[in-house]
């Protein structure tokens, strides 16, 4: 088997930007399986590392960053899957979680193998990611009701094109194997 890390996609937001509403309303149906998937993780010692966007603040990290989508519109979206402190947090400015990020390095020097991607947004950070995952010769996994769109129809698009185009596994988020 290879080794799995599930990596947790800009899920630290505030949601104060124009397709917030949209959004917010995927994200509340996803959330419980995302939380499920890293108690999963956790308890069955795989890697969870959390990528979010810094929205530009770049003296901000992990904790700042909480702090800041806790105090938001829509905390309640954030208390379920704050990451513990131990928990690898890589910063990212675009939309690929491995544009000049140290990620990479991280998953390979773990022995990483396969990634499970959950988060946000189907349509752009997951799709972007998912690519730059199989162009590095990841094996990806993107559960389907572990990602949240803003775009309903975007989002089973950018899904059948991971799956077609990226060979990702769209195994739903109860049935993912994280070993």
């Amino acid at each position: 088997m290879s080794k799995t890390a599930l990596v947790v996609v800009d899920m630290l937001n505030t949601y104060e930007h124009a397709d917030a509403e949209a959004l917010t309303r995927s994200v509340r149906e996803v959330l419980p399986n995302i939380a499920s998937l890293i108690d999963r993780a956790r308890s069955n010692d795989v890697q969870v590392i959390y990528v979010n966007d810094n929205y530009g603040a770049w003296n901000k990290g992990r904790s700042e960053l909480v702090e800041r989508a806790s105090a938001g519109p829509h905390g309640d979206l954030i208390e379920p899957i704050v990451p513990d402190d131990d928990t690898a947090f890589v910063v990212k400015a675009r939309h690929s979680i491995f544009f000049e990020t140290p990620l990479e390095y991280l998953l390979r020097t773990s022995g990483v193998e396969r990634v499970v991607l959950v988060g946000q947004v189907t349509e752009q950070c997951i799709l972007y990611s998912a690519l730059d995952a199989y162009i590095r010769h990841f094996q990806v996994v993107v559960p389907p009701d572990a990602v949240a769109a803003i775009h309903p129809e975007l989002h089973d698009a950018a899904l059948e094109m991971m799956r077609i185009n990226m060979d990702a596994d769209l195994t739903p988020s109860a049935d993912v194997r994280l070993s």
